[in-house]
């Protein structure tokens, strides 16, 4: 089984102003889930990709350990910035 969650094409918008084309590697990332594994457990799958590069870019599968993980250190990073952390 795989499944496509959300995936976040690159905006330019999304970069700081008059930031330097060197400075900063546009992106697109896609989140979904598989159990296409030898013990079939299911996996949450993050790919990032440099705009351009498609067929590219890096895939983790994270076992939900890993996921949450990754979950908690985006809240952390919001809130340390002084954004809403969201559920």
């Amino acid at each position: 089984m795989r499944r496509s969650i959300d995936d976040y094409p690159f905006d330019a918008a999304d970069y700081p102003p008059d930031y330097e084309d060197d400075e900063l590697t546009p992106i697109s990332w896609a989140v979904g889930i598989s159990d296409d594994y030898a013990d079939a457990e299911p996996r949450v799958m993050l790919t990032v990709e440099e705009v351009g590069r498609a067929g590219q870019g890096l895939v983790g599968h994270l076992s939900p350990d890993i996921a949450r993980r990754l979950r908690a250190a985006i809240r952390d990073a919001l809130a340390e910035i002084g954004e809403d952390a969201g559920r």
